[in-house]
């Protein structure tokens, strides 16, 4: 009877773990859905994606140098006095008179007559005091010395600067990533190590109680073992909230809702063989971000500096005018339509155009120098990363044959307690040595994957995390029997 009940008991704890687990709202992820998920919610990307639109827009707006320009102008003018031509009638009268004189010399009336005319003006009016137009003009640059040409490639340089930095920023949030992924796969497997060595240590406190009812261990070793046992929990629930912290950095990353937990399934991971470190520098000159977008900086540099040279040459450009309406303006006097062709030429503007051309030649100097010198402290940083691979490869080599050796040791001090040949001390000391190396193993796969991804970015290659981590070992290795 007793033992139905228990039984019973049993199912019905199991049912609630079941559950529960059930309830909760977890979710199995791996490192290339993250990285899906990071490139579609990141909002640092879709930034870095609105700079390229930009780019690309003012690229467009370079392009429009190339085609005329059509406005439309429209005027009324009110002026203080009409527009006329005044014509004096003496100018006429004399020679009338003096015509007179040569027929009737001593004429006094028809002379009279003609001064009295010649003292007035003969007015012919051409525009009233009101006036308004409505035109249509047009102008197309034919020739700018180069000026389009070039500011089209500045227009391709801009974006290929955006490209670049859309791909470094994309880059970043992959280092991000990997910190926060395998940091999360690192707290979960530190968590299984603590949780582990606490069970085994229940277990070894159970067997204690044991062989303390029995006679075979005194009180003080059974406390011994009581005060590790509760050690033990207390690094788990440690081990656990530390998780707890690594969860919600991720989801925070990849825009995750926070009642989702997230369980990693990639696997912590290293390779056993890596090219050399002068392969990877080999690759810093033409895929760095920082190097290529200064590469594209002094392109443009380069660029303004030929527009500057063009400042010496003239502007051609066609243009023409139509009026499509005109309110005192008679067509006699100024035609509707007009077409022609015409240059600009600056001969002198303070020596603006010298100034110009001696910044941009600087600035290409500058970039030059700035390209030169960020390869050099990109191989020093490369250096960096490729000896923490080294180190992490190391550690793991020599923390695999300790491993071995502490799971042969917790074994034998186990079977030696129960058969009361060993103390309680060596038991946990076994345990609580295995768990260490266990812990400093996952350490170094971590880092090693940290420094890899870095490693990686720094040579412009970043995708490439991905291959290497389906060739690597896992840290399955650790746990195993």
């Amino acid at each position: 009877m007793f033992r139905n009940i228990f039984v019973f008991v049993l199912y019905l704890l199991s049912f609630s773990k079941v559950t529960l687990w059930a309830q909760s709202n977890y979710m199995e992820l791996t490192f290339e859905q993250s990285i899906q998920m990071l490139q579609e919610k990141n909002q640092s990307l879709k930034i870095a994606s609105k700079e390229v639109d930009l780019a690309k827009n003012e690229h467009e707006r370079l392009n429009a140098l190339w085609y005329p320009s059509l406005s439309a102008t429209g005027a009324y003018v009110h002026m203080s006095n009409k527009v006329e031509v005044k014509e004096p009638l003496s100018q006429f009268t004399e020679p009338a008179k003096n015509f007179v004189h040569t027929i009737i010399p001593n004429d006094q009336i028809i002379s009279s007559i003609l001064d009295k005319i010649g003292a007035y003006s003969l007015s012919f009016p051409l525009a009233p005091k009101d006036l308004t137009t409505i035109d249509a003009n047009i102008t197309w640059p034919i020739f700018t010395g180069g000026k389009r040409i070039y500011a089209g490639k500045i227009g391709k340089a801009m974006i290929s600067i955006a490209e670049v930095n859309k791909e470094q920023v994309s880059a970043n949030m992959q280092i991000l990533l990997v910190e926060n992924y395998y940091g999360l796969r690192l707290g979960q497997r530190i968590v299984d190590v603590r949780e582990e060595t606490y069970k085994s240590l229940q277990k070894h406190f159970q067997d204690a109680l044991k062989l303390e009812a029995n006679g075979m261990i005194n009180k003080a070793e059974r406390l011994f073992v009581q005060v590790n046992m509760d050690e033990a929990k207390r690094e788990l629930e440690s081990a656990k909230k530390e998780l707890n912290v690594a969860q919600n950095a991720l989801k925070t990353l990849i825009k995750i809702d926070s009642d989702t937990n997230i369980l990693p399934v990639s696997s912590l991971f290293i390779n056993d063989t890596l090219p050399s470190v002068l392969y990877f520098k080999s690759l810093i000159e033409g895929n760095n971000y920082i190097v290529n977008q200064l590469r594209f900086q002094e392109n443009i540099a380069n660029n303004e500096l030929k527009i500057g040279r063009t400042g010496y040459i003239p502007n051609i450009a066609l243009f023409g005018k139509h009026t499509f309406y005109a309110h005192g303006i008679e067509k006699n006097l100024l035609p509707r339509t007009m077409v022609g062709v015409g240059f600009s030429w600056n001969l002198f503007d303070g020596l603006d155009r010298e100034k110009k051309i001696k910044q941009a030649k600087i600035t290409k100097q500058a970039l030059a120098l700035g390209k030169d010198k960020a390869i050099d402290n990109l191989s020093v940083a490369l250096d960096k990363f490729y000896n923490q691979l080294q180190n992490a490869l190391e550690n793991v080599s020599a923390l695999n044959t300790t491993i071995e050796m502490s799971k042969e040791l917790v074994r034998i001090r186990k079977k030696l307690f129960t058969e009361g040949m060993a103390t309680s001390t060596e038991v946990i000391d076994a345990e609580v040595m295995l768990s260490k190396v266990q812990i400093a193993s996952l350490l170094a796969y971590y880092q090693y994957d940290v420094a890899l991804i870095n490693l990686l970015s720094t040579c412009g290659i970043p995708d490439s995390f991905h291959q290497y981590s389906l060739n690597g070992k896992s840290e399955h290795y650790i746990f195993e029997p």
